[in-house]
């Protein structure tokens, strides 16, 4: 089987990136759309003068534009309010814009590291290393120090918490100190599966596309049977009107006492060059721990798995759509997820022949000593990491979500506003309908 598999040729055609930069400033806009839609209607239905006011505009539409709705001053506070809500997606869309006017120049980035000690086969000479490696020790270092609940980051806020027959899943994400991308984690348990089956089942990429709706295009550009390090390029489909997106990932595997850590980034890498289309993602960064825990049965046996995940990564699209598509979609794409289980455990029971990229998840190396001097690093379960969780409650969870309610609440009642005479009475129905959406506005 061929390393590079694709269920489309992605490359023999693209998408303009002008279009899909104002196509996602149309789906930003969408919240103040339907506000002024709302507005309209309401408008329409407690003012049926409109109907004189649009069979004049057949006549004069200068007039038309500029006189509906009426009064100077809740035009201009309108206006006010589409200026000052454009004005970060204009900024976005520049940065889109320059990006794709004067790319950056392509480097490719070979770190150096310093050999150690590991229990296991002996490393490559120094020359060898500083050529294949890109994803180093350091890498695993803050793996395993996130999955201990040692980096002294924020708190973790959980935000999902679902389960299945058996399958349980829990997600938590928090906002890095510095700049960056929100950072994401997720506990998945599945009964009856091994840790090296669900190795072997992250890592498979031929197959990943068989359950895995997102990833169109994977290719295996290098992979270095000694240290087990792969360079490895995926093409995802994003939704709605959004560009597909690129990854240049390296990625590498080490084992201990059958816990399996996997470190997953994004990097740069010559013979792939940038493109137009799809849109590259460069900062990316998904890892995860694999091992075997206690089932959920109760019967004190470790029939099941633990993936243990940390995932963060600058797709480009602002930050609070992103948190609401990935809260929206991740559920979904879990429960997806176990169908390709089960038909992955059903082919290996049948002796089918491994993918390449399954190949290469047996060639791990061991985690080196220096890592494992803490004795807690390899005895702390994930109940009893010191790491503090925010319990939220369901309120908190969804503030993100009212947070678009009350633009709409607002964008209504300003457009409700414009569609009233400027007369006493008209002053009067906009005080006493702003007193109620105000009192809406703060309930929600």
């Amino acid at each position: 089987m061929d390393a590079a598999t694709a269920k489309v040729n992605y490359f023999s055609w693209g998408k303009p990136a002008v279009m899909e930069t104002a196509a996602d400033m149309m789906f930003c806009m969408v919240p103040f759309w339907v506000a002024t839609a709302i507005g309209l209607l309401v408008g329409w239905l407690w003012k049926p003068q409109w109907a004189s006011i649009l069979l004049l505009g057949v006549k004069s539409r200068p007039r038309l534009v500029w006189d509906t709705p009426p009064g100077f001053g809740a035009r201009r506070f309108w206006l006010a309010i589409m200026a000052l809500s454009a004005l970060p997606m204009w900024k976005e869309a520049w940065k889109s814009f320059s990006a794709w006017m004067w790319p950056s120049a392509e480097v490719l980035l070979v770190p150096t590291d310093v050999p150690v000690d590991v229990a296991g086969p002996s490393e490559p000479d120094a020359k060898e290393r500083t050529k294949k490696e890109v994803v180093t020790n350091e890498d695993l270092d803050k793996l395993m120090t996130l999955a201990n609940g040692k980096d002294g980051g924020p708190e973790w806020q959980i935000f999902l918490d679902k389960s299945i027959h058996d399958l349980k899943y829990q997600a938590w994400r928090r906002e890095p100190e510095h700049d960056g991308p929100t950072e994401y984690k997720t506990r998945t348990v599945v009964e009856d599966t091994s840790p090296e089956l669900m190795r072997d089942f992250f890592w498979d990429d031929e197959f990943r596309c068989h359950w895995d709706e997102m990833l169109i295009y994977t290719k295996t550009w290098e992979a270095c049977e000694e240290t087990g390090s792969m360079i490895v390029q995926w093409v995802r489909k994003f939704p709605f009107f959004c560009k597909d997106r690129e990854y240049v990932i390296a990625r590498r595997m080490w084992e201990t006492n059958n816990t399996y850590y996997a470190v997953t980034k994004g990097t740069q890498y010559a013979p792939i060059p940038r493109q137009q289309a799809p849109r590259r993602v460069d900062t990316f960064f998904s890892s995860w721990r694999v091992r075997a825990v206690e089932s959920a049965k109760g019967d004190g046996q470790m029939t099941a798995c633990e993936v243990l995940c940390f995932h963060a990564e600058d797709m480009g699209i602002q930050r609070d759509l992103a948190k609401l598509g990935i809260r929206q979609g991740m559920w979904g794409c879990v429960k997806k997820m176990m169908p390709g289980l089960n038909k992955y455990r059903a082919d290996r029971k049948a002796n089918l022949p491994l993918s390449p990229s399954a190949k290469m998840a047996r060639k791990f190396w061991k985690v080196p000593r220096h890592l494992l001097s803490e004795p807690e690093r390899l005895t702390k379960s994930f109940d009893s990491e010191n790491v503090r969780i925010v319990a939220v409650r369901d309120s908190d969870i969804q503030q993100e979500n009212k947070n678009y309610v009350k633009w709409v609440i607002l964008g209504g009642a300003v457009a409700l506003a414009c569609g009233i005479d400027r007369g006493a009475v008209g002053k009067f129905l906009v005080l006493g309908v702003a007193r109620r959406l105000g009192r809406i506005g703060r309930r929600l």
